[in-house]
């Protein structure tokens, strides 16, 4: 019999998953591959069953002859190992960064004479509402929690980008971008003090209460499924930091980060220019320790940010405070910088593995931007957040659109420059 082969990287067989099995039926003898997670979270979404889930799913649909694991997302490797006598797939993936899924399988199969087959896509009520309560249960608390951990195992870094809005994080759900045969998106998003603050136009000195900014990531929550990792400036009076954890804990939120400063905050990219004072590593630690006393799960993750190099306290000094953290229970170090050099980082990180191979380091190259993640995950970096650069990038933006406006007494000359509100609107999805 010829070979019929598809892939499947779903957590439920739907309706569409059955037609394709009985289109493939037609034509020979059907193999199903199942994707890799680490290759999933690359170019789809987060698998809310584990893999051996997946495959023994799989295994259990009627017609199904063999089932294989794809390891890429390319067809390279299966294509040659199986030399299938047909693909069929649905046709879903003509448009947008999937179509180079497509010309990959298209150029495999002319080389020897096989042949591609495309599906209708099915997208009926009963589907779409599958769909739409998978996506709800990747949003759900219980499941959203724990997905940094499992990131740190399944990823060489975790890319996390800020949000500080419902729209923004659907920037940060939804951006899939292919290149040169690979596909990539963000794991995670950093919710930002600094960022949401700015997008309430107040400084950035811990004015927006936490009541506030539980808000922002109910709304980044409502309309995303990737981990959340909390930015929480010092984390402020110990017995304050406390309920903060319960809260975000209960939220789903992944993990806080808290810097170890005292008063009333001032940027860290200020450095030395303006009074700052760190705090003592003993009352830093007991903020660390009573954080993690109060937890209910073992999933949500405390990380100590150190200010050391930003305070130009010197490196010794950044890594006797990351030794103590850890021992007090910091579930990760972040090391922060404001030099354009990345050398004091990647030194920290480097010695610090020297004693440490185990506790996830993060990085936030804004100050040091040339420096590039695989640079970074060379040296043991876990975690990289790119903190600000969405606010960055759509404030002169939108100033420059509101001073064309003014100056030309029409939009007619800033539309070139603005995406059309369709566009904007299907980034949202209707229940």
């Amino acid at each position: 019999m010829k070979k019929v082969y598809t892939c499947f990287c779903t957590d439920v067989i739907h309706e569409g998953h059955m037609n394709i099995i009985r289109e493939a039926q037609k034509y020979g003898r059907l193999i199903v591959g199942v994707l890799k997670d680490t290759e999933m979270i690359r170019y789809n979404r987060f698998p809310l069953i584990d893999f051996e889930e997946r495959y023994q799913m799989v295994q259990a649909i009627p017609g199904v002859s063999e089932v294989v694991v794809q390891e890429e997302i390319l067809y390279n490797q299966i294509i040659k190992d199986l030399k299938p006598d047909y693909v069929i797939h649905g046709d879903n993936w003509q448009k947008g960064p999937e179509n180079a899924i497509r010309e990959n399988v298209l150029s495999l199969l002319n080389a020897y004479g096989g042949e591609l087959i495309e599906v209708g896509y099915t997208y009926n009520d009963k589907v779409r509402h599958t769909e739409a309560r998978m996506k709800e249960q990747l949003a759900m608390p219980e499941y959203r929690r724990g997905r940094l951990r499992k990131l740190l195992k399944l990823c060489p870094i975790v890319k996390t980008l800020e949000v500080h809005s419902g729209l923004t994080g659907l920037i940060a759900e939804k951006t899939v971008v292919e290149h040169d045969g690979a596909f990539d998106q963000f794991e995670a998003m950093w919710v930002s003090s600094l960022c949401d603050s700015t997008a309430k136009g107040k400084p950035d000195i811990e004015l927006v209460d936490m009541t506030s900014r539980f808000r922002t990531i109910n709304d980044i929550m409502e309309v995303t499924t990737k981990p959340i990792i909390f930015d929480g400036d010092t984390g402020g009076m110990i017995e304050h930091f406390v309920y903060t954890v319960r809260s975000l804990e209960r939220m789903g939120v992944s993990a806080v980060i808290i810097e170890d400063k005292t008063g009333m905050k001032k940027n860290s990219l200020f450095g030395t220019d303006v009074p700052q004072t760190q705090d003592s590593t003993e009352h830093f630690c007991s903020k660390i320790s009573a954080g993690k006393n109060v937890q209910l799960t073992d999933e949500f993750m405390i990380i100590a940010r150190i200010e050391s190099l930003i305070l130009e306290k010197g490196m010794e000094d950044a890594l006797e405070r990351a030794k103590a953290y850890v021992k007090a229970g910091a579930d990760g170090i972040m090391i922060h910088s404001r030099k354009k050099d990345p050398g004091e980082i990647l030194e920290f990180c480097d010695l610090f593995r020297q004693a440490d191979t185990e506790t996830p380091i993060v990085a936030v190259p804004s100050s040091f931007n040339s420096v590039s993640e695989k640079e970074l995950a060379e040296h043991g970096v876990n975690i990289v957040i790119y903190a600000n650069q969405l606010t960055r990038s759509a404030f002169p933006a939108m100033e420059q659109t509101a001073r064309d406006i003014l100056k030309y007494h029409r939009a007619k000359e800033a539309d070139d420059r603005l995406m059309p509100i369709k566009d904007i609107i299907s980034l949202i999805d209707e229940l």
